[in-house]
Order: C-alpha cells, then sequence, then structure tokens
C-alpha cells in the first residue's frame, strides 16, 4: 500500500489514476501517524514552495516524514514534492525544505519562456534500478518555473535541458524525486511509476 500525502497542494487525481492504472493500492494521508502504515510514500506537489512547506508544517508532518525516511522505506517526490526534499528554494523568499537530499530550488533565469512547460528529453546520468525500462531520449512533461541544484552530483540519477541542464530524476537511498510529471507523462511515466511501485512491494508497512 502506497501513501500520498495530501497536504492540501497535491496533483491527486492524476496520479492516484496512474497507481490504479498499474494496479497498485494507494491512500491519501494527512496525518502523520499514520505514515507508518504504508511501504511507500509519495509526496505530490503543484503550486508554491512555501506555502506547501507550511502546509506540511501546520499539519504536523514534517518529523514523521523524517521519521518515514529513516525506516529505510522509499520516498519518492514528484514536481513541486521533489523541490520540497532539499534543503531550499528562492521561490518568494528564502525557504527551508525538508533537507532530505542536499541542494536548493532556484528559478530559471534568462531570455527564455518561463516555466519551463512541455515535452522534453531525458539525459541519464547513470544506472540505477529506478530507471529500468527507461533510456536516454524518453519524453517526460515538465511544468515548472524553478529548478533543483543539486549539493551531491551523485544524487543525480539524471537531466533534461532546457536552455541549460535541469535537474529531472534525484535519488539517493531510499529517497527520490522527478521534477516533471510522470503521472502524465505517457509510458516513460508509467513505468518510472511502475519501478517505484515495485520497490515498495514487499516492504513492510
Amino acid at each position: 500500500m502506497i501513501g500520498i500525502i495530501d497536504y492540501g497542494m497535491g496533483n491527486l487525481y492524476s496520479l492516484s489514476k496512474a497507481l490504479e492504472r498499474l494496479g497498485y493500492s494507494y491512500d491519501f494521508v494527512s496525518q502523520g501517524e499514520r505514515l507508518n502504515d504504508y511501504s511507500g510514500l509519495i509526496i505530490p506537489g503543484v503550486g508554491a514552495f512555501g506555502d506547501a512547506i507550511a502546509n506540511i508544517r501546520e499539519l504536523g508532518l514534517e518529523q514523521p516524514i523524517h521519521d518515514y525516511a529513516a525506516t529505510g522505506r522509499p520516498i519518492l517526490g514528484i514536481c513541486l514534492g521533489m523541490q520540497l526534499l532539499f534543503g531550499k528554494s528562492t521561490e518568494h523568499g528564502e525557504h527551508i525544505g525538508l533537507g532530505l537530499l542536499s541542494g536548493e530550488a532556484i528559478r530559471f533565469a534568462g531570455d527564455y519562456k518561463i516555466p519551463h512547460m512541455g515535452w522534453n528529453q531525458l539525459q541519464l546520468t547513470q544506472d540505477h534500478w529506478l530507471l529500468e525500462g527507461v533510456k536516454t531520449g524518453d519524453y517526460v512533461y515538465f511544468v515548472h518555473s524553478y529548478h533543483v541544484r543539486v549539493g551531491h552530483p551523485e544524487e543525480l540519477l539524471a537531466t533534461s535541458d532546457y536552455y541549460q541542464d535541469v535537474t529531472a530524476i534525484v535519488g539517493r537511498g531510499n529517497v527520490y524525486g522527478m521534477q516533471f510529471h510522470p503521472e502524465k507523462s505517457g509510458e516513460t511515466g508509467m513505468q518510472l511509476l511502475r519501478n517505484f511501485a515495485v520497490q515498495c512491494e514487499g516492504v513492510l508497512a
């Protein structure tokens, strides 16, 4: 059973439908004491970083998420949810994130269209079980104005290109993130979600 954290700013419908199509059970969860009921967690997100982390803290979810990560069970952040995994964001001021991964979210800066919106190709940077069945050149769907500058290059699993290298997939230990929306990224996105869900199988909740 996968827990989708509902803190009021996630793309819950399309994500839950994607898990249904893959045949995996899920619950929406917003109570910290319930996180340990699940074999894996997904942190979705659409909107502003500051509002999102404030909602997480108001719901008392920050420490339970850290406690859950310490158990070794898989956690996946999607879009804004990925950015929340990092140390901070400069979106509308400076905001401290969950700090499960090292780095920061910064705004795109240049004479080009912001947000970065649409289909872009992945460039895989290392072999990893999360990338099984996915190859360099596969397309995924992005919608974001801020991108992550990772603190440790070894946490970078894939990039994309939007006038610069853009962090697309990250991972360290049991904590993973995807800047794009896998639930809106066709078969490539479904494969990535499937890989995560398979990793959750057999994990004792």
